[in-house]
């Protein structure tokens, strides 16, 4: 059995001796952070890419990938103040009239407003403005086409046709991180319109009820088996087997200690088994988080309504929720 099970317990050594606690994100403006450091980069991670996510392909998306978000607003004469407001403005109060990237929107429909505290918004926009940041592999080839002439008429369908060809070449991490990121999109879209269009107690109904045929129908889409466990459920179905709750040890230590996780990939003889952390984020913290505080008391009543026998409460921003366990032939 090959696996990279033994650099993960490598990592986790090294990090207990090696590796600072997070730093403050208040510390920023007086800092001078590298980019591995810089509290945006895990903020943008975990806000902003179920919907931008830079490892989608170009055609199971919700959003632009953050890179193309960054090119568009950035210009020669923008200045870091300059983008931090803009950010700003625009998460506040999205609309079609303060839209720049007029593609994207007649694309995807213009983003809902999302509650996320302005020091948060502040960080990543900080963070896309210094460093440069993760991109998909086709964005590049992508962007230079749109800047010469445009997509040409019947080219879409000859893209995702190679788009097909292309996963069936992937390496089993690169395929790993597609089914995860094409489901968590289409569970994110989906949720984010539930409330959206009816409201936080009913979108809980929408977990309830439609977040498992819709990872089912991804499961069927990739023919591949994609669950999301966790050793505190809300729901008994997504409980942890115990070689799970191993990995999201491993998940949890590298997450307190500030260390990039990637995924844990186990090859056996036909099969390929992977492993990647669910981490939360502010959208999350309205149903998952602490009550009366980020969890309010109306919402904590319609939880233990649906679920008599919940867990999945008490978390704070950034943490390890659970795992994606995905299952698929080699």
């Amino acid at each position: 059995m090959k696996n990279s099970f033994t650099v993960l317990l490598l990592a986790m050594l090294l990090v207990g001796c090696n590796f600072s606690k997070k730093k403050n994100t208040t510390e920023l403006a007086s800092s001078n952070l590298s980019q591995s450091e810089h509290p945006g980069k895990k903020l943008m991670e975990t806000n902003c890419y179920v919907c931008h996510s830079p490892t989608a392909d170009e055609y199971n998306r919700n959003g632009p990938p953050m890179v193309a978000i960054k090119r568009r607003y950035i210009t020669n004469n923008t200045t870091k103040e300059d983008f931090i407001q803009a950010m700003l403005t625009w998460t506040n109060q999205p609309s079609k009239d303060k839209a720049l990237m007029y593609g994207a929107v007649q694309r995807y429909g213009v983003m809902p407003k999302l509650v996320y505290p302005e020091e948060t918004i502040t960080q990543i926009a900080d963070y896309m403005y210094r460093f440069d940041i993760e991109q998909p592999e086709w964005f590049e080839d992508h962007y230079q086409q749109q800047n010469r002439q445009g997509l040409q008429p019947g080219m879409g369908m000859k893209q995702k046709q190679q788009s097909y060809r292309n996963n069936q070449t992937l390496t089993p991490k690169a395929r790993g991180l597609n089914y995860v990121s094409t489901t968590q999109n289409v569970l994110g879209k989906n949720l984010i319109e539930a409330i959206e269009k009816q409201g936080l107690l009913e979108a809980l109904s929408f977990c309830n009820e439609k977040a498992y045929p819709l990872t089912d129908s991804m499961a069927a889409k990739h023919n591949a088996s994609i669950k999301r466990v966790t050793d505190k459920p809300r729901n008994k179905s997504n409980m942890v087997s115990p070689e799970e709750l191993e990995y999201i040890k491993i998940f949890k230590t590298l997450n307190t200690n500030n260390v990039q996780s990637e995924p844990i990939i186990i090859t056996q003889e036909n099969q390929v088994k992977f492993y990647y952390p669910i981490t939360t984020n502010t959208m999350c913290l309205q149903c998952h988080g602490k009550p009366n505080e980020t969890l309010k008391a109306n919402t904590l009543h319609k939880i233990k309504q649906l679920y008599p026998n919940d867990k999945a409460i008490g978390y704070t921003e950034n943490e390890v929720r659970g795992i994606w366990s995905v299952t698929f032939n080699k």
